[in-house]
């Protein structure tokens, strides 16, 4: 079968923009291609800085015919009616229908049958049409056309045909540009035109015109001959794969070239030659395997074979980063000069929110609140409030100015370099993380207290406001910050009360909200661990009433205001300014790791025998309890059963397990043994399936009925101290 090939040439495409915009070629086309009845084997796409290409094999060579039934008037109808229907149905006269009966009568018909079009037809109508309306992010026009396209386009490849044949040219037009079978190779090395016939000539055409047409082939080569220049001097690449594609992006025919720069640039932190060189020339740095620092050598990627083995193509480089580095270094030296401390009068200048204040009145809230949280994580509340101050004083450093990205790295190289405590130096890089879920989070506790004090601050404050995420908006990034919060929680095993905290770090009332925002992205983390979510529902739901009970709301909801007993401590601006030590109701599940240990504890219950029965006989209870409390009132059974009522051996067994399973299971959960609970309630499982085999709940003596249930209700408390077995889903 016949395959097409489409190349559209151009100026260059920014890098960014090509893998994008070969995928979109390939959706428009196919699509386009499938919706006017023409399927095929498969396509690829392509892209290099000057073109986009693609290729669609297994075309049919044209649309398959159709086949159509026109229901017209009824014989006999008004002249005017049959002329309609006869220009409708294209057909020359009343002759060329046929008379079909109905249950209404006789009507004519029009049998139509339309020959498919061409494959090469439909392609030159589409490839028009979707080149005009192609989505880059940014376009252009040039000269005095009317067409859009990232960069100037110059020509149009379009072949069709089988293996073996001449292919056929697809004739189209669009402003101006013909489309043809001519396509040029390398800017410099082959500027000439080329002749391609179908996919495979015109790949092997290219590679001879220094035209490397796969970007994944293309990041092969960058790959392996960085590797093997530096290993040639007993070094080491540091990787850097959005680097890789990026350069990429920029060369048809890659060659990889090594730089170097003297050794003195070497005193500036070795993040900032990386970003120096990385951003200014998109070149890759080096590092020695012994001393796993960078050296004074770099690669650099070039796009072409150079006359001269690229000596001009590395000195150029080599004149470009050194005039970096002495940037680089200037501001290096130039913030060494000013202490952290000194620069924080700049943070009153600089607007963090127009309704939270600026960076400095953030700080001086972060750093109270790090003090407070001190002593929870284990931190010294004097070095946690110091690291909290000047977390954001390197702001306003030239060299944070020039590279925003090493935010926190260099507040951490200006603390070491003028004496502070390392913990404190440590603290001031890690309180932005983690950035990520795969990002590593703060281990030391004075970096924990104040990386936990810095999202505590930006929640509080955000839902104060009402700034709160709403579906896929969040501009703020807080997901990420309350995604924060719950790893350093759980994966540093803190026991900490968030209702406590949040309650502490606000005045606004907004803790039972901001805690189910928290609670969603607890699930999703569960969730990646593979864990159930609506197990996490059960477990927040259990015992009273507690703000994480729900279904996680986010940025939606009632703001119900702090729990009663829990008096945040006033402070200006939105959020407050101390950590409560009052209670919060005793069993609000707001301690994430006892949550996580229950969710674990009810996963190993349910994954028995035991634990699924334990499951169907509660929900049979739950739900006969439901119906029975409709009609006599919620709460109507929840007294202890009567003992002298108990008068079928059944139910004095149930009575007896429970007995001995709620003692049990209370005892296991005050001293956090939520699998000894769990398996308290699982001794359960024989009495309660004996009690549904050979117990009639509504039994017609009233007393026997009401006890009875009260005993359901027993069992139903029992097991909801675990966990609310309502639910869990399955």
């Amino acid at each position: 079968m016949p395959d097409l090939l489409l190349e559209l040439f151009s100026e260059e495409i920014p890098a960014r923009m090509q893998a994008r915009a070969a995928d979109d070629l390939k959706a428009l086309v196919t699509n386009a291609l499938v919706e006017r009845g023409l399927t095929y084997e498969g396509a690829k796409a392509f892209a290099t800085p000057r073109r986009l290409t693609l290729v669609v094999g297994g075309l049919a060579a044209r649309q398959p015919d159709r086949h159509e039934e026109r229901k017209g008037p009824r014989v006999g109808a008004p002249e005017k009616a049959l002329e309609g229907f006869l220009k409708a149905a294209g057909l020359a006269s009343i002759e060329q229908a046929t008379v079909q009966a109905d249950p209404k009568g006789d009507f004519y018909v029009a049998r139509i049958h339309k020959h498919g079009a061409a494959t090469t037809d439909v392609i030159a109508a589409i490839v028009p049409e979707i080149v005009r309306s192609f989505p880059w992010p940014k376009s252009m026009r040039w000269g005095t056309g009317t067409l859009r396209w990232v960069r100037p386009l110059h020509s149009i490849v379009a072949t069709f045909g089988v293996p073996q044949e001449e292919p056929e040219v697809i004739r189209f037009e669009i402003d101006g540009i013909a489309s043809g079978d001519v396509t040029r190779g390398h800017r410099v090395h082959a500027p000439g035109e080329i002749r391609v016939r179908r996919f495979d000539d015109y790949v092997a055409s290219l590679e001879k015109a220094h035209v490397v047409l796969d970007a994944e082939r293309r990041r092969d080569i960058i790959r392996a001959d960085a590797r093997t220049l530096a290993q040639a001097q007993n070094l080491e690449l540091v990787e850097d794969e959005g680097l890789v594609d990026e350069v990429a992006g920029l060369v048809e025919w890659p060659v990889v070239l090594m730089g170097q720069f003297e050794p003195e640039f070497l005193e500036v932190p070795d993040e900032v030659i990386r970003a120096t060189i990385r951003a200014n020339q998109k070149c890759f740095v080096l590092k020695d395997p012994a001393t796993d620092r960078l050296t004074n050598r770099f690669i650099l990627v070039a796009n072409l074979d150079a006359s001269d083995g690229g000596k001009a193509i590395v000195h150029g480089n080599e004149r470009v980063v050194r005039a970096r580095l002495s940037d680089a270094r200037f501001f290096w030296e130039t913030d060494k000069k000013v202490r952290l401390e000194d620069r924080l009068e700049k943070l009153k200048s600089i607007t963090f929110h127009a309704k939270l204040g600026t960076q400095y009145e953030r700080v001086e809230r972060v750093a109270r609140l790090a003090k407070e949280l001190a002593p929870l994580v284990g931190a010294d509340p004097a070095k946690a409030e110091t690291a909290a101050r000047l977390a954001k004083a390197d702001l306003v450093t030239e060299m944070v100015g020039e590279f925003p990205e090493l935010q926190g790295l260099m507040g951490r190289y200006y603390a070491a370099a003028e004496g502070q405590d390392p913990e404190v130096a440590a603290a001031l890089e890690e309180h932005y993380k983690p950035q990520g879920p795969s990002d590593r989070i703060p281990t030391a506790p004075v970096s924990i207290a104040v990386a936990f004090a810095d999202k505590i601050d930006t929640l509080v404050g955000f839902w104060a406001i009402d700034e709160k995420p709403t579906g896929s908006k969040d501009p703020y990034a807080l997901r990420r910050a309350a995604l924060g919060v719950v790893r350093i929680i759980l994966e540093n095993g803190l026991r900490v009360r968030l209702l406590d905290v949040v309650n502490g770090a606000s005045k606004a009332g907004i803790g039972d909200d901001l805690l189910a925002f928290l609670a969603d992205r607890l699930k999703v983390q569960l969730r990646e661990q593979g864990k159930r979510h609506d197990l996490v529902d059960a477990v927040f739901a259990a015992g009273s009433p507690s703000p994480l009970a729900g279904e996680g709301r986010e940025g939606g909801g009632s703001e119900r205001g702090a729990r009663s007993g829990t008096t945040p401590t006033p402070g200006p601006s939105p959020q407050g300014g101390g950590v409560t030590r009052a209670t919060s109701g005793g069993d609000a599940n707001d301690d994430l790791v006892l949550v996580v240990r229950r969710v674990e504890a009810l996963e190993t219950l349910l994954a028995t025998e035991d634990g699924k029965n334990l499951l169907a006989g509660y929900r049979r209870a739950a739900n006969i309890l439901k119906a029975e409390e409709k009609k006599d009132g919620a709460g109507t059974f929840e007294a202890a059963p009567e003992a002298g009522l108990l008068s079928e051996p059944a139910e004095r067994d149930l009575s007896a397990a429970l007995d001995a399973a709620e003692p049990a299971a209370t005892e296991a959960l005050a001293r956090e043994d939520f699998t000894a609970a769990t398996t308290a309630l699982a001794k359960l499982r024989p009495q309660v399936d004996a009690f549904f085999d050979q117990i009639m709940v509504n039994a017609p003596e009233a007393d026997l009925r009401a006890n009875r249930l009260k005993l359901l209700a027993r069992l139903r408390r029992a097991v909801r101290a675990v966990a609310d077995f309502d639910r869990i889903a399955g």
